[in-house]
């Protein structure tokens, strides 16, 4: 059996948190993307939009060079990682494509991006993407949906280049279904997706609308990506490890190991009276603050009880945290994993 995984998202955080801004801005920032805005692109002549997008997408793609050599030198459990989607600012921008279709910035990027997937299959880093809140394939609106294929083409190409989707998940592109028509709608579009985006795509439930079930009628499509913390929003309740929606989802990843994503509610719950040690009741939680107030990410996976649930699911799946405190979350949550999984090897 592969061995189990925990893995972060997208940026490096120093562990020394005691230092000024400034000081962790100089450690943090060469392991951490950059962007900048279109007004400021279309404020300034072209060739000086033009270097300095250059010199983002360079230093951006060095960045993640030096975040996989980072987890590579991490234990084996934690050699996951959510790579940023502002790798490349703007690439399916009408006023920008120009800039990337350029056969020089192609070759730089088909060498840098081919960098990046040999070191991270030489150290056996398991990468993955996750398209924003704007890449919504179930729009009933056909521009939205124009925009949502353009931006998971993006990620597709950047994963091509790494030199994966040759396969079934042999990488993970997570969205949520969302939009007026929902599956049905993704499902109607299906056939204008690259073969690299439909071997890499996955559909991940959500607290609101799109639940686990509506995930699993996509199933023959794509895998589901179970996240715990939605589930437990959206139905008011832990989904249990052996229940038979569980079995469908791993069903869905057709071998392959699958990917879950945990998350906690913000940490200021304790000052409300809740108990690290306790499992977070709905019911109780909602007499104080609103779901929405839920919605949000801890720092760190401060409730110990979910965090207990959580490792139940780790002997079949691996787990993203979503956390702000990035690596040094993970860092955590494997040193609780270590000290009550010590028969696994």
């Amino acid at each position: 059996m592969t061995h189990p995984r925990i893995g972060f998202a997208c940026q490096y955080r120093h562990p020394e948190r005691g230092l000024s801004i400034s000081e962790l801005k100089v450690i943090e920032g060469p392991f951490n993307p950059r962007t900048t805005t279109l007004r400021w692109m279309d404020s300034v002549a072209p060739h000086v939009a033009g270097d300095k997008l250059n010199e983002i997408v360079t230093h951006n793609l060095d960045a993640q060079l030096r975040l996989i050599a980072y987890v590579a030198d991490l234990p084996p459990t934690l050699r996951m990682l959510r790579l940023s989607s502002d790798l490349l600012p703007f690439y399916s921008h009408p006023k920008v494509r120009g800039f990337y279709q350029d056969p020089v910035v192609r070759q730089q990027l088909e060498d840098r991006f081919a960098a990046i997937g040999d070191l991270a299959r030489s150290a056996d880093v398991r990468l993955s993407f996750h398209p924003g809140q704007y890449c919504v394939l179930g729009s009933d609106k056909p521009a939205v949906v124009e925009n949502s294929i353009a931006e998971f083409e993006y990620h597709a190409d950047m994963i091509r280049m790494m030199g994966f989707g040759r396969r079934f998940q042999d990488f993970k592109c997570n969205v949520h279904i969302a939009g007026r028509l929902g599956g049905e709608g993704i499902r109607s579009i299906w056939p204008q997706l690259s073969e690299v985006t439909r071997n890499c795509i996955t559909f991940e439930n959500e607290e609101k609308t799109y639940g686990v079930d509506d995930c699993l009628q996509l199933a023959d499509l794509a895998p589901v990506v179970l996240d715990i913390h939605h589930c437990w929003i959206n139905e008011g309740d832990y989904i249990a490890p052996d229940s038979p929606r569980i079995e469908r989802i791993l069903e869905s990843w057709r071998g392959v190991r699958p990917t879950m994503h945990y998350s906690q509610p913000p940490e200021r719950l304790q000052a409300l009276g809740f108990d690290a040690d306790q499992p977070l009741e709905m019911d109780a939680l909602l007499k104080v603050v609103s779901k929405r107030d839920l919605y949000g990410h801890s720092s760190q996976m401060w409730n110990r009880w979910t965090n207990e649930y959580a490792l139940l699911f780790l002997d079949r799946f691996d787990i993203m945290l979503e956390a702000k405190d990035k690596n040094l979350a993970a860092l955590a949550f494997y040193d609780q994993f270590v000290a009550a999984s010590r028969h696994l090897t």
